[in-house]
């Protein structure tokens, strides 16, 4: 899962990916490589996530600073965690758990290690990974979607589709244009989650989740 931006949705959309995918049968697992901006003790991302999905989730490092994680590691004096601590903690959870799906730090680009390792380069590390590109649905959108899929591939790897991370009650003009040509592209939109999602009560999102993902409820089977 990956972002075109920062507080784009992407944690929302994993919660509702992990649903649909629950309830599909399947027993998913969520990994976030590193959180930033949540100190010790704080719920991060990963804790809601299981909050509204109900799934297991792991954290691979955690650092307070509200910022891409090497500037953040470094303000701590910490050492980020290497590629291969991530593809050992996403593998162990896959003995248990299919799929697990792996959060990213704000866009495909952003440096997970201090080696300068991107969350793309965590993608090519698993054979089997697949990428959702969670985007907004405002102005600016059609570049930077545009420009995470030319990078996936360029680098080989599989796009699932596109999500819109926070769609309004009422959509103008131009967020409605931007959602019909999003899907008109090969790999399409697979959905969109209503602004405010993640303050519904937790039962109400998951029964829900299908109903906003419908591409991917449709690639599962589900209803």
């Amino acid at each position: 899962m990956t972002g075109t931006d920062t507080e784009v949705g992407k944690t929302v959309v994993t919660a509702a990916t992990a649903a649909v995918l629950a309830g599909a049968g399947l027993s998913p697992a969520a990994y976030k490589p590193v959180q930033t901006g949540v100190a010790p003790g704080e719920p991060g991302d990963m804790g809601e996530v299981e909050r509204l999905s109900g799934i297991p989730t792991l954290e691979g490092c955690r650092l307070r600073e509200p910022m891409a994680p090497r500037p953040a590691a470094t303000l701590e004096s910490a050492t980020l965690p290497t590629l291969a601590d991530h593809v050992d903690a996403i593998n162990e959870l896959a003995t248990e758990h299919d799929p697990v799906i792996v959060e990213g730090a704000g866009g495909l680009l952003v440096e997970l290690t201090d080696a300068g390792e991107t969350l793309a380069d965590l993608a090519l590390a698993l054979p089997d990974a697949a990428v959702i590109v969670v985007a907004r649905s405002a102005l600016g959108t059609l570049n930077h979607t545009m420009l995470t899929r030319e990078a996936l591939r360029s680098r080989g790897i599989r796009g699932l589709g596109t999500v819109i991370g926070s769609w309004p009650d009422t959509p103008s003009h131009l967020e409605q244009t931007n959602h019909d040509y999003l899907a008109e592209r090969p790999e399409g939109v697979l959905g969109a989650i209503p602004q405010g999602a993640p303050t519904r009560d937790a039962a109400d999102f998951r029964a829900d989740a299908p109903n906003w993902l419908t591409g991917l409820a449709q690639r599962l089977g589900t209803p």
